[in-house]
C-alpha cells in the first residue's frame, strides 16, 4: 500500500500527474482541483494517495490533503460512486463546500459535478450525513461546525463518549453558537454535553 508520495512533478495532464520519486515516475490520478494546485514541472510535491487494485490494473489516486482523501473514501463507499465520479465531485467542490453540502442535504450542490445526476446526489447527501459527522442545517438554527479546529475536536470528543455523529455535531454547533468562535475546547465540550443531555 502506498499512502503518500513526495517527489518532483514531472508533468500533468487532464486527469493525472507523473511524480518522480528517486528516479521512478509514478502516474497518479487526481481531481482537477488538486492537479491545478501542484505547480509547474520540477516543483516538489506531496500527495496523499489511495491505491486501487482492479482486475486489469493498479491505480494510484492522489490528493492534496488527508482530508480530501478521507472524503474520497466516503464517496466511493456510496453505491454507484466509483473513483471517476468521486474525483469529479472533488473537482467541482472543495472539501469545505462538500462538507457543507452534505451537512445541509444540498443535493443540488453535489449534482453540479459532472456525471452526478439528481438521484445519485440525493443518495450521497443522505448516506454521508452521519458518516461525515454532520447535521442538517436549519431546524435547531445552528450551523454544523466546519471541519477542523476546536469544534471538530469537540465533536470527536463526544463521538469517543458514545454519542452518534449527528447528535455530537448538533450539540457542538449549539454550544459554539452560545460561546462564540473563540471558545476553548474544554468549555465547548462541557456545554455541548449539557446541550446533548437536554
Amino acid at each position: 500500500m502506498i499512502a503518500r508520495l513526495r517527489g518532483l512533478l514531472d508533468g500533468t495532464s487532464a486527469d493525472h500527474a507523473v511524480v518522480d520519486v528517486n528516479g521512478v515516475g509514478y502516474l497518479v490520478y487526481a481531481s482537477s482541483r488538486t492537479l491545478s494546485n501542484l505547480g509547474g514541472a520540477g516543483a516538489e510535491v506531496v500527495l496523499h494517495t489511495v491505491m486501487q487494485v482492479g482486475q486489469d490494473d493498479i491505480r494510484l489516486i492522489g490528493f492534496a490533503t488527508g482530508e480530501e482523501r478521507d472524503w474520497f473514501r466516503l464517496l466511493t463507499a456510496v453505491q454507484g460512486v466509483g473513483a471517476r465520479v468521486a474525483l469529479a465531485i472533488l473537482s467541482a467542490l472543495s472539501v469545505d463546500e462538500l462538507h457543507r453540502a452534505v451537512a445541509a442535504g444540498d443535493s443540488a450542490m453535489i449534482a453540479r459535478a459532472q456525471g452526478v445526476g439528481p438521484k445519485l446526489a440525493q443518495r450521497i447527501a443522505h448516506e454521508l450525513r452521519d458518516k461525515a459527522g454532520s447535521v442538517a442545517l436549519g431546524g435547531g438554527g445552528a450551523a454544523a461546525p466546519a471541519p477542523g479546529g476546536t469544534a471538530a475536536d469537540a465533536v470527536s470528543a463526544l463521538l469517543n463518549l458514545g454519542f452518534r455523529a449527528g447528535e455530537a455535531s448538533s450539540a457542538v454547533a449549539k454550544a459554539e453558537a452560545d460561546l462564540g468562535p473563540g471558545a476553548t475546547l474544554d468549555s465547548l465540550v462541557r456545554l455541548a454535553l449539557k446541550k446533548a443531555a437536554r
